[in-house]
């Protein structure tokens, strides 16, 4: 809703302006944090920068606009009852965190949003957006003193405020496996297996890294794939991954698989599990999964676009800005020792999460399969 109207711009006028000098401006929301996103040519910085700050420091949230992006986010998740692998994902989680924040989906409900006022919205707002709350990462042919002068005359007069403490404790672990089934007819059963993983800041995030790169992060190289779908024939892929948020957010083994193989497949992802926690991988698997990993990082920064979402992250997370010679060093210095010892200490196949989206009178999945 920020860029639907300010106290000076509507909707229409805020559109046609970017239109016109064929920039870009996008807002998101997620777990952790909220973005702005704006792209325009250099010698279009002033005008790009007015119309950030404008929609940043005074949207007013138009009852109209108000209902008719509702109105849009509910068809979205009506249309999300059709997807197997969303619906996946919304159960998992919700099993997964429980209560925890991180169990709601960022998008909300139909519930929610059909609840959500104008007066919440300006509430939120005034309570989370100000300069205490900000990164900007500027990316550009641009100078250091002449994005400072722009932040400086469109941003200066933001009122700065302090905004109430998130006193949240991490999501706690599942005690215990846990299955769920949602029973669609379809043809191939979308499989997601997993458990809470780790938070951006943890220090073996460079070891998690890789050896979740040799289990299922590598693509056709990895564990995973060279089990499930080159040996057993299962699955045409099947990936794993930590998804690392400011407080330990999820791991995840994603696959789909007939019907009737589902519970081959899981019982095949756990085996793969329980195999690298205990069994050291070659040096051949370690030296390929660096190789990668220190390769491929250039490729976040080739473009403005990627180089700027990065350099919010590094803030975000207070990584640092040497966090561009750190990586690679961290990543390099990772040891088969170290693989063993986190895959020892964040995979936990006696207590994971599988929900499936599957013809359940075929698949018969059960607890069975977690055991």
């Amino acid at each position: 809703m920020l860029d639907e109207g300010t106290k000076t711009r509507s909707a229409t006028v805020i559109a046609q302006q970017i239109e016109f000098i064929g920039g870009e401006m996008k807002f998101s929301g997620g777990e952790d944090f909220s973005t702005g996103a704006l792209r325009v040519l250099k010698k279009d910085m002033d005008l790009g920068f007015a119309l950030l700050a404008d929609v940043l420091m005074n949207p007013v949230f138009p009852e109209r606009e108000v209902e008719r992006v509702r109105s849009e986010v509910l068809g979205e998740l009506q249309g999300e009852g059709d997807q197997p692998a969303i619906l996946a994902d919304k159960a998992f989680d919700t099993i997964v965190f429980a209560s925890h924040p991180y169990g709601r989906p960022a998008n909300g409900t139909p519930r929610s949003i059909s609840k959500i006022t104008r007066k919440q919205l300006l509430e939120f707002h005034r309570a989370h957006y100000h300069p205490g709350t900000t990164v900007i990462a500027v990316v550009g042919d641009i100078r250091e003193a002449e994005a400072l002068d722009l932040i400086k005359k469109h941003f200066g007069a933001w009122a700065k405020r302090n905004s109430p403490p998130d006193k949240l404790p991490p999501p706690p672990a599942l005690s215990q496996p846990m299955v769920k089934v949602i029973d669609k007819n379809l043809t191939q059963a979308n499989i997601i297996l997993g458990h809470i993983g780790i938070d951006r800041a943890n220090p073996d995030f460079y070891a998690v890294s890789v050896m979740n790169y040799i289990l299922g992060g590598g693509g056709f190289s990895s564990r995973l794939v060279n089990r499930i779908r080159d040996e057993l024939g299962l699955a045409y892929d099947v990936d794993s991954g930590f998804q690392a948020n400011l407080m330990p957010g999820p791991f995840t083994v994603r696959l789909q698989t007939r019907n009737a193989t589902a519970k081959q497949a899981i019982a095949s992802v756990i085996e793969e599990i329980k195999r690298i926690r205990t069994e050291p991988v070659n040096e051949q698997e370690l030296a390929d999964a660096k190789a990668y990993l220190i390769g491929s990082f250039p490729l976040r920064l080739d473009t403005t676009v990627k180089l700027s979402a990065l350099l919010t992250l590094i803030e975000l997370h207070g990584l640092g800005l040497s966090y561009f010679e750190d990586y690679p060093k961290a990543v390099a210095a990772v040891t088969i020792d170290d693989v063993l010892r986190v895959a020892k200490k964040y995979l936990h196949p006696e207590a994971v999460a599988v929900v499936a989206i599957a013809r359940q009178a075929e698949a018969q999945i059960g607890p069975e399969v977690v055991q």
